[in-house]
């Protein structure tokens, strides 16, 4: 299996963690909890932020010194509505208690102590179309730049329709060259429905030397250190993912791959 399909430890309780230095990388981390209803879970942020996004399923938030209530509304996220955050800065402590059965996915970077703990979402979260034809999607943007939340992270949801392909025409970010191009470590969580379905990702590089190809599954993390980075989802089956990105510099530039130079010229 690649090294860069990270599988779910199980279906309960912490199922996946990734940290820079199980990744091999500086800068992005990713855990998930998934609680059962009354349960609680509690860390410290240490040296990195953290956005806490309630992918599905209600909870009791708090962190930073403050209660910030229930935070969660969609039962699935293919129902396809805003989610509901917390900014937490470095420094900080939280705890959660589940209301529901619910899933929490832990997005973290680097924290300068440049902004304050606060709710994002749902409010000021629209979906939004991209792309055409059978690159089609639907974003949901968490904290990406023109959200000034965060020192270092880079947060999105992607909703892509069976048949349709996104993350295309095929890019990368892996070099520090503002403002053509930035180096962003990335991680995308998969969900399939229905979640007995796949979808598939491919990770290469312009000299493919890096070059895989996954079948992913519903609750599969991949990391993007580098390279290329597409997602097709077969007829039949809706992909939903939600990308951590970070690094030296919090602006997403891209450079696209050059056989698909042509199709980001024409639906330009």
């Amino acid at each position: 299996m690649s090294q860069l399909l990270k599988k779910s430890f199980g279906t309960h309780g912490k199922v996946h963690e990734i940290t820079p230095q199980s990744a091999g990388w500086r800068y992005v981390g990713f855990s998930l909890h998934r609680l059962r209803a009354g349960e609680t879970v509690g860390e410290s942020t240490g040296d990195r932020e953290v956005i806490l996004v309630m992918v599905e399923g209600k909870a009791k938030l708090a962190g930073a010194g403050r209660d910030w209530g229930v935070l969660g509304e969609r039962m699935s996220v293919f129902e396809r509505t805003p989610p509901h955050c917390l900014y937490l800065p470095n420094g900080s402590d939280w705890q959660a208690q589940a209301e529901t059965d619910c899933i929490i996915a832990v997005c973290s970077a680097p924290g300068m102590g440049g902004h304050e703990a606060r709710r994002i979402g749902p409010d000021g979260i629209t979906l939004t179309e991209r792309g055409k034809g059978a690159n089609t999607r639907y974003i949901n943007n968490i904290a990406m730049e023109n959200e000034d939340y965060c020192d270092s992270l880079l947060v999105t949801e992607v909703f892509t329709p069976a048949g349709n392909w996104s993350s295309y025409p095929s890019h990368r970010h892996d070099e520090d060259d503002f403002p053509k191009i930035t180096y962003l470590e990335e991680t995308y969580y998969h969900r399939i429905d229905p979640a007995d379905g796949f979808a598939f990702q491919r990770v290469y590089t312009d000299d493919r030397q890096l070059d895989e190809v996954m079948a992913v599954s519903d609750g599969d993390v991949v990391c993007v250190p580098r390279g290329h980075h597409p997602c097709g989802a077969p007829h039949g089956f809706d992909l939903y993912y939600l990308n951590v990105m970070a690094g030296p510099l919090r602006k997403w530039r891209f450079v696209a791959a050059p056989e698909v130079e042509w199709i980001m010229k024409r639906d330009a």
